[in-house]
This record gives structure tokens, C-alpha cells and sequence, in this order.
């Protein structure tokens, strides 16, 4: 098969890093004119006296450096600093059904927003409102409610500690749970799962863990684009002869070598450090299949150590001592079939048991892992079969041993711990109770998925959202921005305009917040907000940058503002509390005892962990036992059709999340387009497809349930060395082929991860202009 070349397309051969970060970091700043405001900001990116990187949630070293920061956080600092403005006049001479026709990419590349907005009908355009006048809007909506269940109220990961408290304590008393978060769509199956197998919802890892482990796995993840400061991890433990083993279905190159641009004899040599000492490809969808293969053999060879009298290679003393369920999990693994477990990973069984041995070899293991096993069908007990692998050798609660889930936004899991769920506890609602004196409601609330499906039945009718882009970042693109035409108030608290802006409802307003990076001056001066890293750490967080715009607000404040416009008798005193901050956090500490002496611990440099009980071996579960949970069967997903393939959707190196800081994706080798599917040449042979062709995909199985079809169409087949039957493509692009409906049962988690597809030769003509287009937005 003789391929075409592809406009776009030349396979990258350099490591993650190097020159292509630094060049990278050059082009993010000088592209939004404003070198000297972004260099200043990246001097304080994650330094004791700065602000936390919006980037990521992976944590800082104890001992920074004067560069604390990646290629990606740069690019996220210069979005955010830049010197470009969309200012009342840019719409007053833009139509939001002009603006709709732009690229995600050109609308959030057009600057700062600068004003409060509301939408004129008359004109189909924003126009500037008062803050005061915008409350007011606001408030008199949201009363106008027949009941406080019909509006759902979203949070991004990006919101601090301190907005996200006061916007629970705003949304509970008006009455509703209604809380879809960001979390809810990647690592609600972490929070799901590991809470009923560890009792604590966590990782249970710290940095320092790092400097002590003997084996590392890395499963469903890619830490070059997605948390890029982990490779300076992963190359101190390669340094130092630790093996790293990574399951993932198509090879990332920050997880194959990296060169670090910190260290100039690599720089200046062009050496790289390999990071995996081994990679294996597994199929979409394969992870269960490999973790019971790798326990499976865990059981074999121990059974064959004890026969001679040696020591076990499962840690029977730590079981004994520590678990319930192990006799249930043994009965599960050893009825699973190894020409089984060989056909759905992908894998042979001898790959599979060269990476068991590898763990069973091992006394310290850390098991990394990211949204390739969360955004699935059963991501719930993907979670949980690695727990059970971990439990096996008594690698949770010690020393360079545990789990570590990576989260994204870098204070998603600060946001769940101050109170953003759906699902309150006990112990939150007396926290509020107690410190406020209001009853809070107790009925579960909305995540991400049901909110939508709310505002599509016409349940629900108003959405306010703390950042984000709803719309875009959820599943079934043509269904969600249907269901959000239909809202009578939609509300987006931002800083950048986004497509979700321009999904108008009958009253729609845009109010502009400070970003991460610039001074928050309050009634008793500049504040400093907090911020939750993935390994549990909370530290302080304030900005140094003159605001973009006179007219800009923090979060807390704009919580304020509609907390007392929405609620006449509200017990709460919200200007006493956004006056200072440390007064929010006082309270966070009454309602969370977790957080005690906060104002205290948080001004320490680097700031404090909070209690993970499973770190300790604390068993936070009905029995105060971890739990053996048992996933049946090897089906992560829904099975595939004859002739079908398993798509994951994936970010590219430009992006983050919904945003779009470029049209390249270097380490993959693709410049100037995000319309290309990557494919293993063999299917593209076994369908009569070659690389370069025009194609058409189509959802089948679940995503079709409904009866209406869902595809995407005219994209480009790339030839890549992904695992045979199994496909890629963006996200958000890919989001138009997923049902609302193809999500985990447990966690709610949206099967972005494994979507299967059909895939055909494109009835679309021939593209003259090769598709080098921005082709990225959903619209």
C-alpha cells in the first residue's frame, strides 16, 4: 500500500522537551504581544510568593527553581496575560451569528474580555451591562424559578478554594445540589472508586514517594502534554535505574524520552533520558484484561514460592491485617481465561507477564494513571482493579508505594474538597448548619451528565457557570447545544469569550473575572487564594499583574454579587467574607475541620497536605478494611461490531482541555489542522483506505441507540503507530459521536475514552484547500 503524503503531517523523532519547548514558549509569548507582562508573570509561576500554574494539578518540588514552569504552563500564562482586548466595541460590530462561524481556536484568541455583557436579541449582539445591573438580572431569574432544582450551577477546575466554597454556600442555600463540575468528566470514577476500595477518594502519594519508589507503571496517560512538569520526575527515577512500565494504546512521546530544558548538557548535546524502560501497547479499552493478567500471574507465582518454602509474592500479612475480599478476587482472576485476556488487551500473555514480573520484583511501586482508564463505561472499576493490584503487594500506605491519579485543572480536587458535589455527606451539611444556620438541602443533585439531560427534557432552565466550557467539553455536540438554546438564564462567569458565550437562551450574560495571574485587591488589600495539587498539597495562590481591564472582578466577589441579588434573607455575611479572605478560609476550617489552623499552615512555604486517611492505612470504609473489588469479565465498554474499531479521543500538545492555544500537535507531528484520524495501517488496509484519504465516521452500539445518527465527516486518515483496532481523534471534535447516554452508570463519567466507530472512504469531494484549515470548531 503506497501512502499519500499528508498536507500537515511528518512523523516528530525529537525527544519531549529540548529546543522545541523552549521554541515553543518563545512563539506562545511573542503571538500574544505582551513579552514583558507574560515574562514577568512566568518568573512567579508556581513560586513560594506567586501564583499556581494554571497548566496543571501535578505538585511543585520543595526546593523550586527560578524557571518552575513547562512548555504548556507558558502557553497557558501568555493566554491569560495577553495584551489583546475584546472590548464593547469589538461587539458592537459583532453579530453573535458571525462570531459563531469563528474557529474555538480565533474566538478565545481574540483576548480579555473587559466588560459585563448581556445579550441584546433586538441586535443579536453583547452589549456592555453594570455590575450592579447585571446582579440584579440575575437575581430576579433565578427567583423566578418555580423551584431550585430547575438550575444547575457548573464549576471549572481552574476556580480557587475560596470562590468554590462561597459558590457552594451561595448555591445550598438557595436550595438546590445541582453542582455539575469538571470533575465529572474525568475523574469522577476516581472519586467514585477509590473512596468504596481505600475509603479516602485520593492519591495516596506524595512527591516525595517519587524519590523512593522501585517501579513505576503508567497507565492511560500522557504527561508530555497533559502535566508536562512530571517528566522532571520520571527522569530523576529513570536516572537512577527505576523501571518504568507504560500501558497506553498509542505511544506519547514525553513518556518514551525527554530532554529537560533545565539541564543545559542535555541541551546542549541533543541527549534525551528514556523515560519507559518498557512500552506496550495495549488496545482501547484492554486495561482490565491486563490488570487481571498481571494479578493472575501474581497468584501463580506465588502459589509457586510458598510450595518451596519461599517468601510469598503476595503480601498475605498485609491482607490479613488490612482487607476484606481478597478469597472473592482470587475466585475472579483465576476463572479468567488467558486466551481471553490476550484478545481483549491486545497483548500477549507473555508481554503481560514480563510487566507482572516486573511489579512482583519490585518491593516500592507507584501506579500512575489518567483519563485512559476513568473515561470508559466501567472507569469506576478500572480504578478499582488497579487499587486491587496495589493491595495485592501491600503497595498502598507506604513509603515510595501507591496510587496516583492525575488530575487535570489545577485545583479540580480542591474544588470536591471544599464542598462542590452533587452528593453531600453528612458531615457537610452539618458543617453548614452548624456555621450558618441554615438547612441545606439533602437530596443528590446533578453531575455533568444529568445537568445536560435536565436542560434537554426542559427540567432544568437556567445554568450559571464558574468558568468553563460546558457546551463544547460535554458529549453529544448537536444534542447539548440544542438542550442549552432552550435555557431561560445562562450565565458565564469568564475570561475569555468561548463558543458556550455564544449559545444564546432567553436571557444570557457574560461576566469577565480575573484570571490566575493578576492582583486581587479587596476591602483590606491584595488577597491570596489557595489552590489543592493532586498529591493533596494546598498552597497559596496570588497574582502580581495590573487586571486586564478596570472593570474586571474576582470570583469570590461575582459569587457575592449574585449570592446577595438572589437572596433577600440570606444568613450568610458575603461582603464581611470577600472583604478578606483569610475570613473565608476561617470558615472553610469550621465547615472542613480537615483544614485546620488553615490561615496558619497555608502561609508556610509550599504550604500543607491534607490527611489522606489510606496513606496512613487508615480504612475509611464501612468495615475499615481496603475492599477487594471485583470488575466482571474484561468488557471496559460496550463490545465492538464485526467491522468496527474503538475511537479514543485525545488532547493535542496545543491545547488544554476545551482551549486551543495552537493548531499544532508537535509530538505527534502534526502542523496547521486537528481534522486527522489516526489509524494502524492495517485497518486502514483491511477497509481499502491508505493514509491521506478523506473519511467518514460513524458512531455504532450505544452511541446509536436512540436511532439518530452520529458521525463526523471529511477528516484526514493518518497512518500511526497506535494499537490494531483501535483509532484517534481530538476532543472536543470527536465529543459529536458520544450520547449523552454512553457514560460510566457509577460515576456519571462521559465514555469519551472508547467510542465505537465505523469507518468508511468519505462521500464528502475533495478538499482544494487540504484541509489545512482550522477545522477544530464544533458548530
Amino acid at each position: 500500500m503506497s501512502d499519500k503524503d499528508v498536507p500537515g503531517f511528518e512523523p516528530y523523532d525529537g525527544p519531549a522537551g529540548g529546543w522545541g519547548a523552549l521554541g515553543a514558549v518563545a512563539r506562545a509569548l511573542s503571538g500574544q504581544m505582551a513579552i514583558a507582562r507574560e515574562s514577568i508573570a512566568l518568573h512567579k509561576v508556581n513560586q513560594p510568593q506567586g501564583f499556581d500554574c494554571p497548566g496543571c494539578a501535578w505538585p511543585d518540588p520543595k526546593e523550586t527553581s527560578s524557571f518552575e514552569f513547562c512548555e504548556n504552563g507558558a502557553k497557558a500564562v501568555s493566554w491569560e496575560a495577553t495584551a489583546k482586548r475584546v472590548k464593547p466595541e469589538f461587539f458592537a460590530t459583532n453579530k453573535v451569528a458571525d462570531l459563531w462561524n469563528l474557529t474555538d481556536y480565533t474566538l478565545e484568541g481574540l483576548g480579555r474580555l473587559t466588560h459585563p455583557l448581556v445579550y441584546d436579541h433586538a441586535s443579536d449582539t453583547y452589549q456592555p451591562i453594570g455590575w450592579d445591573a447585571a446582579f440584579e438580572r440575575i437575581g430576579a431569574a433565578l427567583r423566578a424559578l418555580p423551584d431550585p432544582d430547575m438550575a444547575e450551577f457548573y464549576t471549572s477546575g481552574r476556580a480557587s478554594n475560596e470562590a468554590a466554597f462561597l459558590y457552594q454556600l451561595f448555591v445550598r442555600e438557595f436550595g438546590t445540589n445541582n453542582f455539575p463540575d469538571c470533575s465529572n468528566m474525568c475523574h469522577e470514577a476516581t472519586s467514585v472508586g477509590l473512596p468504596q476500595s481505600l475509603g479516602s477518594g485520593k492519591g495516596t502519594v506524595t512527591l516525595d514517594d517519587f524519590e523512593h519508589c522501585d517501579a513505576i507503571f503508567c497507565i492511560g496517560h500522557n504527561p508530555g502534554t497533559n502535566h508536562p512538569r512530571m517528566l522532571s520526575t520520571l527522569r530523576e527515577a529513570s536516572l537512577r535505574g527505576v523501571p518504568i512500565v507504560v500501558l497506553n494504546p498509542l505511544p506519547e512521546r514525553g513518556l518514551e524520552r525527554f530532554t529537560s530544558p533545565q539541564h543545559p548538557v542535555e541541551m546542549i548535546t541533543n541527549r534525551s533520558v528514556r523515560i519507559a524502560s518498557t512500552y506496550y501497547k495495549l488496545k482501547i479499552g484492554g486495561d482490565v484484561a491486563v490488570l487481571k493478567g498481571m494479578m493472575k500471574y501474581l497468584l501463580v507465582e506465588d502459589a509457586k514460592a510458598l510450595a518451596e518454602g519461599m517468601p510469598g509474592v503476595v503480601d498475605h500479612d498485609f491482607i490479613e491485617a488490612n482487607t476484606s475480599g481478597f478469597d472473592a478476587l482470587v475466585a475472579d482472576v483465576e476463572a479468567t481465561e488467558w486466551h481471553a485476556i490476550e484478545r481483549k488487551s491486545g497483548l500477549t500473555r507473555a508481554e503481560i507477564e514480563h510487566a507482572a514480573g516486573i511489579y512482583a520484583r519490585a518491593s516500592k511501586v507507584i501506579v500512575c494513571y489518567g483519563m485512559g482508564i476513568t473515561q470508559h463505561a466501567h472507569g469506576t472499576e478500572n480504578v478499582q482493579q488497579i487499587a486491587n493490584l496495589l493491595l495485592m503487594r501491600g503497595n498502598i500506605g507506604r513509603e515510595g508505594a501507591g496510587i496516583c491519579p492525575l488530575r487535570g485543572h489545577s485545583n479540580v480536587q480542591g474544588d470536591r474538597t471544599v464542598g462542590i458535589t452533587e452528593k453531600p455527606n453528612a458531615a457537610l451539611n452539618e458543617g453548614i448548619r452548624k456555621t450558618y444556620g441554615f438547612e441545606p438541602p439533602v437530596e443528590h443533585g446533578h453531575d455533568a451528565v444529568a445537568a445536560v439531560i435536565a436542560i434537554r427534557e426542559g427540567r432544568s432552565k437556567a445554568l450559571v457557570a464558574l468558568g468553563g466550557n460546558l457546551a463544547v467539553a460535554m458529549p453529544d455536540t448537536e444534542e447539548t447545544f440544542a438542550a442549552m438554546r432552550g435555557l431561560d438564564l445562562a450565565v458565564h462567569i469568564a475570561t475569555k469569550l468561548n463558543r458556550s458565550h455564544l449559545i444564546i437562551a432567553k436571557e444570557s450574560l457574560i461576566l469577565p473575572c480575573l484570571g490566575r495571574t493578576e492582583l486581587d485587591e479587596q476591602a483590606t488589600g491584595p488577597q491570596a487564594v489557595t489552590v489543592e495539587d493532586s498529591m493533596s498539597m494546598v498552597h497559596a495562590s496570588a497574582g502580581t499583574l495590573t487586571p486586564a481591564s478596570e472593570h474586571l472582578r474576582s470570583e469570590p466577589w461575582i459569587v457575592r454579587g449574585i449570592a446577595n441579588a438572589t437572596l433577600p434573607d440570606t444568613k450568610v455575611d458575603w461582603d464581611r467574607l470577600v472583604g478578606d479572605y483569610n475570613l473565608i478560609r476561617d470558615d472553610i476550617e469550621k465547615v472542613f475541620p480537615i483544614f485546620y489552623d488553615f490561615n496558619k499552615r497555608v502561609n508556610v512555604p509550599g504550604g500543607f497536605r491534607l490527611r489522606v486517611a489510606a496513606s496512613e492505612r487508615a480504612w475509611d470504609t464501612p468495615d475499615k478494611r481496603a475492599q477487594f473489588l471485583i470488575a466482571r469479565g474484561l468488557d471496559e465498554d460496550e463490545p465492538l461490531g464485526d467491522d468496527d474499531l474503538m475511537l479514543t479521543t485525545i488532547r493535542s500538545h496545543d491545547q488544554y482541555n476545551t482551549t486551543i492555544y495552537g493548531l499544532n500537535d508537535r509530538y505527534r507531528g502534526v502542523t496547521g489542522r486537528r481534522d486527522v484520524i489516526f489509524m494502524h495501517e492495517k485497518d486502514l488496509a483491511a477497509r481499502g483506505l491508505r493514509q491521506g484519504d478523506r473519511i467518514d465516521v460513524f458512531a455504532t452500539g450505544v452511541n446509536v441507540a436512540d436511532g439518530k445518527e452520529r458521525a463526523v465527516r471529511g477528516f484526514t486518515a493518518v497512518a500511526f503507530d497506535i494499537a490494531e483496532g483501535s483509532v484517534a481523534m481530538y476532543y472536543p471534535e470527536g465529543n459529536a459521536l458520544i450520547a449523552l447516554e454512553s457514560h460510566d452508570r457509577r460515576s456519571g463519567t462521559p465514555a469519551y475514552k472508547s467510542v465505537p466507530v465505523r469507518i468508511v472512504a468519505s462521500t464528502l469531494p475533495a478538499d482544494p484547500r487540504d484541509k489545512r484549515k482550522a477545522s477544530h470548531a464544533v458548530a
